[in-house]
């Protein structure tokens, strides 16, 4: 077990610069779901988010035979990665950016429910996605990727206080938006 200032996928990264298999392995399940799901948050398109992921990965195994541990933990360079290629590609398709998501056709037998679901799901990301990209990537980071405060801070490359104020604007900025959904739950 990694002493509180070790970082836990050292032996890891190290194996995979070896070229061990088995450690290539354990790393991808260890953390390809969290950089899944942060790409999939942030460009709300999953082939983009496995491209991303790809892409994070490729790095890794090129970075992990010169990997020097004490500036940063590999999870947070790994996080840093697929934010900075995220931002790559959400600029790149500023100007085609849709006002609604594609309709899905939905086969489920209990169609109705599962549409409300699709309906309400698209009405969440759709208002994560209008959010400035600081205060989405604040959210995103730490509500749904669980990092806490001074890491998603050093992620974006802010004060805790300015990530604070980031979450804040952002989780007001949802409320306003999603203010009827809300009532209509209560």
């Amino acid at each position: 077990m990694a002493s509180e200032g070790e970082d836990p996928d050292l032996a890891l990264l190290e194996g995979v610069g070896r070229g061990e298999q088995a450690a290539v392995r354990r790393l991808l399940d260890a953390r390809l779901p969290r950089i899944l799901a942060l790409a999939r948050r942030l460009l709300a398109d999953p082939y983009e988010a496995q491209d991303v992921a790809q892409e994070t990965f490729l790095r890794a195994w090129k970075q992990a035979p010169s990997w020097r541990p004490g500036q940063a933990r590999f999870d947070t360079w790994l996080h840093r990665v697929a934010l900075n290629l995220c931002r790559d590609r959400l600029r790149r398709r500023r100007e085609t950016i849709m006002a609604q998501p594609p309709e899905v056709a939905d086969l489920a037998p209990d169609g109705e429910g599962a549409l409300l679901g699709v309906q309400i799901g698209g009405r969440i990301e759709a208002a994560l996605a209008a959010l400035p990209e600081r205060q989405r990537e604040a959210i995103v980071l730490c509500h749904h990727q669980g990092l806490g405060n001074k890491e998603a801070a050093a992620l974006l490359g802010v004060s805790v206080e300015t990530l604070e104020s980031l979450l804040g604007r952002g989780r007001r900025a949802l409320r306003a938006a999603l203010a009827d959904l809300m009532e209509a739950v209560r």
